[in-house]
């Protein structure tokens, strides 16, 4: 899954999810149904790439301001609501996969 060039998933700030962790939101999403709706990110808790978030946003997206110090390889996508609201957690990396083969 690792890529080098920064600029090939910028389209969605190099994240991902596991199906695992998908599910995971459906299903706390469902326990905690309420009328009305919101409105969720879902995504894996890092990257897709090998570089540290914050080098990837201040080269591909250099005129944008980053509102939270960024830690190691961090998604940029917020699942913050997720988290707060639902208590979603992901638990799945590919690095898991890709790292444990080694």
């Amino acid at each position: 899954m690792k890529s080098r060039d920064a600029g090939l998933r910028r389209w969605n700030l190099w994240g991902y999810i596991d199906g695992r962790d998908g599910a995971q939101a459906v299903s706390l999403a469902l326990e905690k149904a309420a009328p009305g709706f919101e409105t969720f990110i879902i995504a894996a808790a890092d990257t897709v790439m090998s570089r540290p978030s914050a080098e990837l946003a201040a080269e591909v997206f250099p005129g944008v301001r980053v509102v939270k110090e960024l830690q190691g390889r961090e998604t940029l996508l917020s699942i913050d609501k997720a988290r707060r609201m639902l208590r979603y957690a992901p638990e799945h990396s590919w690095r898991d996969h890709v790292e444990a083969g080694r």
